[in-house]
């Protein structure tokens, strides 16, 4: 990884978008839109209105995270661009994004679906295929991570003109 006092995309920054990114498509996705689960929904199934309504709440508290999450990283980069020197690079931007989504996932999959039960991924699939999805989410993550330290790797060395953004 590029240290972060060199002229590189700022790694930091990246990390914390892509959880923040990454935070914001499960939110969204999996907890509005397909509504397959929300955030306490393994503890407090949502069976009743009392129910519904404190997940609605923790969904709001974990979006809300998410939220300062991109905000953090925006301020990074922003405090990096505002510095002389800085070599934008598309590879390493979306290499350092995918290393933070992907952590979120596998820090997400592993601890609020499998060590606390928290919820899991599909909750309106059948009970015996739901391990099925956790697993998919996991890889997923793993996926992520995986192409994003390839793409950090490839871009290192990397100068303005060689298929990168610059600055104006």
């Amino acid at each position: 990884m590029q240290d972060e006092k060199s002229n590189g995309f700022p790694t930091s920054a990246g990390i914390l978008l892509g959880l923040g990114l990454g935070a914001f498509f499960d939110g969204i996705v999996l907890h509005q839109l397909l509504q397959w689960h929300h955030m306490l929904s393994g503890w407090y199934p949502l069976n009743s209105l009392n129910n519904i309504r404190l997940n609605t709440l923790w969904d709001g508290l974990f979006h809300s995270a998410a939220y300062v999450l991109v905000l953090a990283g925006l301020y990074l980069l922003w405090q990096r661009a505002r510095k002389d020197g800085l070599d934008w690079s598309n590879e390493r931007c979306l290499g350092v994004m995918l290393l933070g989504w992907g952590i979120f996932n596998l820090v997400e999959g592993v601890i609020d679906h499998q060590i606390l039960r928290l919820h899991q991924v599909n909750e309106t699939a059948p009970e015996a295929q739901r391990v099925f999805w956790d697993i998919g989410f996991l890889l997923w993550g793993a996926a992520m991570l995986a192409m994003g330290a390839r793409l950090v790797r490839g871009a290192q060395g990397k100068v303005h003109g060689q298929g990168d953004l610059q600055p104006h």
